[in-house]
């Protein structure tokens, strides 16, 4: 069995998870929360810079950062489900993903600027800057939204995650101006339905 370090609302977290169980691996997991701010003394070990999520597997080895956790379950799968092995396809994947998760932790860095920081020590144009890389990423998502919903690629999985998690922090307020994107989530979430399975608590 897997244990994977958790937090309840992390995208990046969800992402793991539902690319699990897309795979069907989920099974395979214990999920247990981890407090980041004062994680147990064996967490530093497993991941030096405190982030999660993290793996650890049943020999104690300890694999971080969401891109590494899918990509060694897809390896697990057999490869080729999560992450196409024709580069045609492969690389557009991996591009998705990354556009998916710099969106994500922009959106992140905004609630932790307001989370962790006292009011008199923000800095709203740091935020703002943030927040423009969010509204560029939806735009030019927005204008070619990913073809085929209803297949559970690493990057069509992590751009659900991130739209869910600008759902979850920012009240949805996103879907007013990307009807092309919202409709690609909504049919996103109709075929794969871990995707509602693995919904934060609100």
């Amino acid at each position: 069995m897997m244990l994977l370090h958790s937090s309840p609302a992390s995208p990046f977290v969800r992402k793991v998870k539902l690319a699990a169980a897309v795979v069907g691996l989920d099974d395979q997991i214990r999920v247990e929360d981890v407090d980041t701010r004062a994680p147990p003394p064996d967490f530093w070990r497993e991941n030096p810079v405190g982030r999660i999520p993290v793996l650890v597997l049943a020999d104690g080895t300890a694999l971080h950062d969401s891109r590494v956790i899918v990509e060694y379950l897809d390896h697990l799968a057999g490869g080729g489900r999560l992450i196409p092995a024709d580069p045609a396809q492969r690389f557009p994947v991996l591009t998705l993903q990354a556009l998916a998760d710099a969106i994500t932790e922009a959106a992140l860095l905004q609630v932790y600027e307001v989370r962790f920081r006292p009011e008199a020590r923000r800095h709203p144009d740091w935020v703002a800057w943030q927040a423009a890389k969010v509204a560029r990423g939806l735009e030019s998502l927005e204008l070619a939204p990913p073809a085929d919903p209803a297949r559970a690629d690493v990057g069509r999985i992590a751009l659900a995650c991130a739209l869910g998690y600008l759902d979850l922090r920012f009240a949805g307020r996103w879907r007013a101006d990307h009807p092309a994107l919202a409709a690609w989530l909504a049919a996103f979430s109709a075929a794969v339905p871990a995707f509602e399975a693995t919904r934060p608590p609100g």
